[in-house]
């Protein structure tokens, strides 16, 4: 247990935005169709509403995504972590318009346009966000419910 007192609501969704502008790699977590759990880091861009991510289309998180369009993400550490749930939406390599890709690119320092092994955007945007470090943040902890923000 920790002596340091428990952020605000409005604190972790300051954090939470500020980890999403940031941070560069996101633990995602998908199932298959059979609920067989994945989880892979992926390198992701943040555009104020969405996050962008790219994997090979025929990897178990390609096709976990593209079959269930569902996705939870984990920012941070254990102990410092947002967890986010999200739609997912599909895109072709080529869908999206050069100046994003772009900006994938230089933000991550991966650009999956480049590659010959197929690969998909996937775009994740979040429709529940919980935030906390410790127990003594456990209550209070989720930021935003049905895509809205809570605070």
């Amino acid at each position: 247990m920790t002596s340091t007192p428990p952020r605000s609501r409005a604190q972790r969704r300051r954090d939470t935005e500020h980890r999403l502008g940031h941070d560069v790699d996101v633990w995602v977590a998908s199932a298959s169709a059979d609920g067989t759990p994945h989880l892979v880091p992926l390198s992701f861009h943040w555009d104020g509403e969405a996050l962008l991510a790219a994997t090979p289309t025929d990897s178990p998180t390609g096709r976990n995504l593209a079959a269930t369009r569902q996705a939870r993400l984990a920012l941070g550490h254990t102990r410092d972590v947002a967890m986010i749930e999200g739609d997912v939406e599909v895109l072709a390599i080529d869908a999206l318009p050069p100046h994003v890709g772009d900006r994938f690119a230089a933000r991550t320092g991966f650009d999956p346009r480049s590659l010959t092994t197929p690969y998909r955007w996937f775009r994740i945007t979040p429709n529940r966000i919980r935030a906390w470090r410790e127990e003594n943040e456990l209550s209070g902890r989720e930021l935003m419910r049905d895509g809205r923000w809570l605070v």
